[in-house]
């Protein structure tokens, strides 16, 4: 579907641009939100109209996130979630989880879109995390997880360090990816094998006859 942008989205487009995206995105995200409109000749025109507007609305809403922004700069929120002896959680945090953290401990309401994790954090520790106030306003937040306040603080003098369980996930991820790859080129060793030997083969046949 076409549409017309009405507001900067990240990996399609700034505010008045036309692209084309997928139906279900259009119709069930963008234009119900409101940063776009269907990119028919009648919302062009009407867009063109109130171009300035839409220009001065996004200016108002991108000062308001910058004072927020500013407001929430070097904030650390402190998390307590009981955990095992190697860090792993019981239970995860999510978007959600940091959204609450926020509005409770520093009165800024956000969504959980607003905060941009990857994935649930499932190790203790110390991570940074990426709020998104607005297309043009955005900031890193960090977060200690710990299952004490006491500890959760006392993590916080050392961000640079990576938990025990944190560390044990990075390595074996590490390990699965050197797998893998060993995997793979033994498969590509092995093929290349039976493709000579076919070959090989062919050729004894090819003389015989």
């Amino acid at each position: 579907m076409k549409i017309v942008l009405l507001e900067r989205i990240e990996k399609l487009g700034k505010l008045g641009d036309v692209v084309t995206v997928k139906n279900g995105y259009a119709r069930n995200y963008l234009i119900p939100q409101k940063k776009a409109l269907r990119a028919t000749n009648e919302n062009i025109s009407i867009f063109e109209n109130q171009r300035a507007e839409y220009e001065a609305q996004s200016l108002d809403l991108q000062t308001k996130a910058e004072a927020l922004a500013k407001k929430l700069t070097d904030v650390k929120l402190l998390l307590v979630r009981q955990a095992s002896e190697s860090g792993i959680l019981y239970g995860s945090v999510s978007s959600r989880d940091v959204a609450k953290e926020v509005e409770a401990h520093h009165g800024v309401a956000l969504s959980h879109a607003q905060v941009k994790m990857a994935h649930p954090l499932k190790v203790s520790g110390v991570h940074e995390v990426a709020l998104q106030l607005h297309p043009e306003v955005s900031l890193k937040i960090i977060i200690s997880i710990a299952p004490s306040l006491e500890e959760a603080k006392r993590l916080l003098q050392r961000p640079a360090e990576k938990s025990t369980a944190a560390k044990k996930h990075h390595e074996d991820l590490a390990s699965a990816e050197a797998i893998i790859e060993d995997s793979l080129e033994s498969t590509e060793v092995a093929s290349d094998g039976k493709s000579e030997k076919k070959a090989k083969k062919a050729k004894k046949e090819e003389s015989a006859e």
